[in-house]
């Protein structure tokens, strides 16, 4: 079992705290760099919130 997968199943069932978690990290990213990277981090927000998806295969 990989560490992706570890973190999955420890997160399972937590998705609206982990979608917090993903944004507020993002916004403190984009404070500390004057929002330079502002289009980066969307992104990477984007990605980690649909990796962490619901298990009926939806992604968020």
């Amino acid at each position: 079992m990989s560490v992706l997968d570890k973190l999955k199943n420890m997160l399972k069932g937590h998705e609206s705290q982990v979608d917090k978690g993903v944004d507020k990290g993002g916004d403190l990213v984009d404070d500390k760099t004057g929002r330079k990277y502002g289009d980066q981090v969307d992104t990477a927000q984007d990605r980690l919130k649909n990796e962490f998806g619901d298990d009926n295969g939806n992604q968020r």
